[in-house]
């Protein structure tokens, strides 16, 4: 195997590294230049409660809860 410092094969080796380093910083640029960052609105949610949405949990609580329980619980337990 031949010495490439001797040979003068060295400036080729150096050139191959610097054109992939060249290469590199192209691509990164034209990343760069060409995707734009996208806006990202914010979301938010909205919290207030209007008087129809009131209406329709007073319905569901008034559903959901029991007028008289099945059971009679014991005053002492045993």
């Amino acid at each position: 195997m031949q010495n490439p410092f001797e040979t003068g094969q060295i400036k080729n080796y150096v050139l191959l590294y610097a054109s992939v380093i060249v290469i590199m910083i192209l691509f990164f640029i034209a990343t760069t230049l060409f995707n734009k960052p996208q806006k990202i609105e914010k979301k938010e949610f909205n919290t207030k409660i209007t008087a129809k949405q009131k209406a329709k949990q007073l319905e569901k609580d008034v559903e959901n809860t029991p007028e008289k329980p099945k059971f009679k619980l014991l005053q002492k337990s045993y």
